[in-house]
């Protein structure tokens, strides 16, 4: 337990200096928009693609890790989807739903990277490339769907939705990297240099962009949406993705990772795709805000149950 909230410690603090500089020395919101668009669109993109370039997935049990992740995060999809019309009943409605389901159904990547560099070094950053190319394309088709289908003000066409899947940088991220490990793409050692470069600053760039987003309002009395977010994504989701990581018969560090990756709180880039699309983001906010907080106490209790 103490190695495992060792690795941690260094990624909360990020964390809570973003919540520091956001009200102290960087109080405007435009100038976190614009780390936020950097991470965004080209430093988060660089990292995965130079982890998938870098990793020897000859090594790593790409179908156990990526299999358990993958069918975690559909059957938390498929969950969520089951309970709406419980969830309509409770005065839940469609925006709000879809707040609930990002929040259930995303992942904090900088958070799952940093702790699993920290934790395993280069096998862990191969093992949780791993499990980006499973998770990133899914949740994100799916995230784009359901706020389409239940959030938007007009019901948006299959075209539209299929044109916001394909501009997404990070499905595209995932796609040219793994296609160049995959061909063995040669690559000059300036690529690499700068790649490396850009990929170091986005993991704090991104943290402190999460602490940044954190809104502490109203945490002491959470509403049933986020209360019920926090719980589908801090507990049952690790529960469902290690049951189905020992099924595959992981064990060691690809099992350590898996717990990992489910672990982690929802990413802050889902609040602006409910911005964008209609979703109820100031809950998302609020179930961001739980789970980042918490997870602090629900990570390290994963990790060390199977570590």
């Amino acid at each position: 337990m103490a190695v495992v909230i060792a690795a941690l410690l260094p990624v909360f603090i990020l964390i809570v200096l973003g919540v520091v500089l956001k009200r102290s020395l960087m109080r405007l919101d435009t100038q976190w928009h614009g780390l936020e668009r950097l991470t965004y669109f080209v430093l988060f993109p660089m990292l995965l693609i130079q982890t998938l370039v870098k990793a020897d997935l000859t090594k790593v049990p790409v179908a156990g890790v990526g299999g358990a992740l993958l069918l975690s995060a559909l059957a938390m999809s498929l969950l969520c989807l089951a309970l709406r019309p419980a969830l309509a009943r409770l005065d839940i409605d469609g925006p709000a739903f879809t707040s609930i389901f990002q929040g259930a159904t995303r992942w904090q990547t900088y958070v799952a990277l940093s702790v699993s560099a920290n934790l395993y070094g280069d096998v862990g950053l191969a093992l949780a490339s791993v499990a980006m190319v499973a998770i990133i394309p899914l949740v994100n088709v799916f995230s784009v769907a359901v706020l389409a289908h239940y959030a938007a003000p007009e019901k948006q066409s299959a075209r539209t939705i299929v044109m916001t899947v394909i501009r997404n940088p990070l499905i595209w991220a995932c796609v040219i990297g793994l296609a160049i490990n995959v061909v063995h793409l040669p690559l000059p050692k300036i690529w690499h240099e700068v790649a490396d470069a850009l990929g170091r600053s986005s993991l704090a760039i991104g943290l402190l962009v999460t602490g940044a987003g954190l809104q502490l309002k109203g945490l002491l009395r959470p509403s049933l949406g986020a209360t019920l977010g926090v719980a589908f994504k801090l507990v049952l989701m690790p529960l469902l993705a290690l049951a189905l990581a020992l099924w595959f018969g992981l064990s060691g560090n690809s099992l350590a990772i898996v717990a990992i990756c489910a672990a982690v709180p929802t990413s802050p880039s889902a609040y602006v795709l409910a911005r964008q699309m209609g979703g109820d983001a100031p809950l998302l906010a609020q179930i961001i805000t739980l789970q980042t907080i918490l997870a602090a106490i629900t990570m390290p209790i994963a990790i060390a149950l199977v570590a």
